[in-house]
């Protein structure tokens, strides 16, 4: 299936967006963009995000194989499109923030993010008091079993919108390109806030404060 140039480019634009926030370290993280009710378009395995080009994006059928030369965590993709049709575009992430959050929230299946103001960038939050939970999967190589891990936490938890894999990185989504992208700058945002505020208490202890 020939990808649209229009589908290219959003996905091409955001790779080079997402790698100079430094989100995508060496070739790590995926980007997906929906096509068309059965089909999506996702970047392919081992090439440097921040430098896309179309020949390094797939076409993907839903309810199929995968295709070759895709990533191998292509599945977790195709679930969020199959079971919500109003999902439009899928980016996943390797940042420092995501990893050594998710780490320090090993034993936990949810990291609650409080009193943030940034959560108001979360389509269906209204206030900085209300909480963010980002569920937490541990970071399993079986792709077909998590995947259907997440949908039951997709189904579950209404306003979701993003979960992290422990140690390994924040995935997040939308109706489109444009929220899918809010919704991981805002995510992103407050993971860092909470990796500085753990570096900030660390310090105030190690000054007897």
């Amino acid at each position: 299936m020939t990808i649209q140039d229009h589908v290219a480019r959003e996905i091409i634009d955001v790779g080079a967006w997402v790698a100079a926030r430094g989100w995508v370290p060496a070739t790590s993280g995926n980007f997906s963009r929906r096509i068309d009710a059965k089909t999506f378009a996702i970047t392919a395995s081992g090439v440097d995000k921040g430098t896309l080009s179309t020949a390094d994006i797939r076409a993907v059928t839903l309810w199929s194989p995968l295709p070759s030369g895709v990533s191998a965590e292509t599945p977790i993709h195709m679930a969020l499109y199959e079971d919500d049709p109003n999902v439009g575009a899928v980016l996943h992430t390797h940042s420092l923030a995501a990893t050594v959050v998710s780490l320090a929230h090993a034993q936990d299946t949810k990291i609650a993010l409080s009193d943030y103001e940034i959560v108001k960038g979360i389509r269906g939050y209204r206030s900085h008091a209300e909480t963010f939970e980002l569920p937490l999967f541990s970071n399993s190589q079986d792709m077909d079993q998590l995947a259907k891990e997440i949908r039951i936490q997709v189904k579950a938890q209404p306003r979701m919108f993003g979960f992290v894999l422990c140690g390994h990185g924040l995935y997040a989504w939308g109706s489109d390109m444009r929220e899918a992208r809010r919704h991981t700058e805002a995510i992103e945002f407050l993971l860092a806030c909470e990796l500085d505020k753990g570096r900030y208490r660390r310090s105030r202890t190690d000054r007897g404060s």
